[in-house]
């Protein structure tokens, strides 16, 4: 198996800001007068705003215009920035940092493939924006996953096809995305929770290529 680029998602693989949007929809749920269950909030991963915020109502048994809809997403992303506005290196998932410079060391490329509109931005907080070859966002797409579109420009922004390409994802949404389109979808996370993926991680520290080839010939 030949690997020429990996794409990571980055909300619970690169970065830990779940915590920040779960916050933001807690916040707007509770303005419109109802709680935000925590259990709802992991639907959420990897969709888009709009579609998580369709979630969220539908929790809360709200109905509202389309109009009303774009402004609470916009609130609830402002809130989200205020949150994020101080990120740095320190918030970073352990090891992923040293990872990502040991493939980019084996001429490995890197991409970023996250339904976040904030993500570039969240990158250049944490200083490692400067390691990706590519970087997609919720701005950068029209679809959201399970659908593949975030991953495949990705791809063709790197210049690689897919089957030479794994994709880190947290998310099962996000790793149906990964295996519609051929891609090598590795788990960040439990088999349990993840069993689409061909392999799985528990986190980047004192992890490296060779290792990841070695877990995923055992599983081919």
């Amino acid at each position: 198996m030949e690997i020429k680029g990996c794409i990571f998602d980055l909300d619970g693989v690169i970065v830990d800001t779940a915590k920040y949007h779960y916050q933001s929809w807690k916040r707007l749920a509770k303005e419109l007068g109802f709680e935000f269950d925590e259990a709802v909030n992991e639907r959420l991963k990897g969709i888009s705003r709009m579609d998580s915020l369709n979630i969220v109502l539908a929790q809360g048994g709200i109905l509202v215009t389309e109009e009303e809809k774009e402004t609470m997403c916009y609130e609830k992303n402002e809130w989200y920035k205020e949150y994020i506005s101080e990120l740095d290196e320190s918030e970073l998932l352990p090891g992923v940092k040293v990872f990502i410079e040991g493939l980019r060391a084996e001429g490995v490329k890197i991409g970023l493939g996250s339904a976040s509109r904030n993500a570039k931005t969240i990158l250049k907080g944490i200083g490692i924006d400067h390691l990706f070859d590519v970087m997609i966002d919720g701005n950068d797409v029209s679809k959201s996953k399970p659908d593949p579109e975030v991953f495949l420009k990705g791809a063709e922004g790197l210049g690689l096809a897919p089957e030479h390409v794994v994709v880190f994802e947290d998310a099962r949404k996000g790793l149906e995305a990964a295996i519609t389109a051929g891609f090598i979808p590795v788990g960040v996370g439990s088999p349990e929770l993840l069993p689409e993926a061909d392999m799985h991680i528990q986190s980047f520290e004192n992890f490296s290529l060779e290792e990841v080839l070695s877990q995923l010939d055992k599983s081919a």
